[in-house]
């Protein structure tokens, strides 16, 4: 996958064709299904591929996973009203020529029929179909975890990344949540699930550790989540991924935050050169991307960076090679 280039012309021609037909641009999930799309179901799925290809001879791979139980689930229809901005600020300002995006979701393997939805590495619309293809199930088991750590196993060990295996760059995969974790991946729910299973349960700073071999992990956490201002759930994910923890006081500036710690982990900008683009293309996120970046952007400082070989841990998200 991966082939072709984003148009928003193409987009916005399907957005004025669904507001004339009152069509929705999650149609799936407003149809009343009530099970994984068969184009994201991870069911038997071996791989997952971010390709390079004549068009797009360095592809970076770049995954955006939602959970998508209780009120998290309204992140998803932000985030494709605002797909051109993502794109826009990816491509028109430099900060990545040829990226390749997935769209995912997340619930909760205990109880939920969705608890896990994987889309394609895609360069052009298609993208934008994938979205339209997630079940925004709306359910979870009522505590305070999510199935994150299946998702999380399924990235490490199910995407196969030209950018990883030719050139020893990391791709970027953002989480946005507003929960914990379960503690391990468990074998029954992968063997359920995917169908690979391993051979024994996996702790979750363990496939946390592997999955940081490919991508560099950001957990986005948007104001108005049911646990969002948790001190559990701050410490949870701070232990496993540092400062790569972001808080976002408004959800509807999720794009803007995404294409921004690109930006910054490509070292196309600093902080202050990407706010003046929001600005420029007319977005009002500014203030509460320059809040929820502000620790990032810091580390980027000289002093702040070692000159000894780069960490693959939980330290500075500087976009450093293997």
């Amino acid at each position: 996958m991966g082939s072709g280039r984003w148009s928003t012309d193409v987009y916005a021609a399907a957005a004025e064709y669904r507001k004339a037909t009152g069509a929705s641009a999650f149609a799936y999930s407003d149809s009343g299904a009530t099970t994984v799309h068969p184009d994201l179901d991870p069911s038997g799925v071996v791989v997952r591929e971010s390709r390079d290809s004549d068009e797009h001879p360095e592809s970076l791979a770049i995954a955006v996973l939602f959970d998508v139980t209780g009120s998290m689930r309204r992140v998803p229809r932000t985030l494709q009203t605002r797909l051109p901005d993502l794109l826009g600020l990816l491509l028109r300002k430099g900060y990545v020529e040829h990226p390749q995006i997935m769209f995912g979701a997340i619930g909760d393997a205990t109880c939920d029929r969705a608890p896990l939805q994987i889309g394609q590495f895609e360069s052009d619309n298609r993208m934008d179909d994938d979205l339209g293809k997630i079940l925004l199930e709306g359910g979870g088991g009522g505590q305070m975890t999510e199935s994150y750590e299946l998702a999380m196993y399924f990235m490490a060990r199910h995407t196969a990344l030209d950018c990883v295996e030719k050139r020893g760059k990391r791709g970027y995969l953002f989480i946005i949540g507003d929960e914990l974790a379960y503690p391990a991946v468990k074998r029954a729910e992968v063997a359920r699930l995917i169908g690979r299973a391993p051979k024994e349960d996996v702790p979750v700073a363990d496939i946390v550790r592997e999955l940081q071999r490919k991508f560099e992990v950001f957990f986005i956490i948007p104001e108005g989540g049911y646990h969002a201002g948790d001190p559990r759930l701050r410490d949870f994910w701070q232990d496993l991924l540092g400062q790569n923890v972001l808080y976002l006081d408004d959800p509807a500036a999720v794009c803007e935050t995404i294409a921004l710690t690109i930006g910054l982990g490509e070292d196309a900008i600093d902080l202050r050169q990407g706010l003046d683009h929001l600005e420029e293309f007319g977005s009002t996120a500014g203030p509460s991307v320059s809040r929820a970046l502000a620790r990032l952007d810091a580390s980027r400082a000289p002093a702040a960076v070692s000159s000894a070989p780069a960490d693959l841990g939980t330290g500075p998200a500087r976009h450093t090679r293997l």
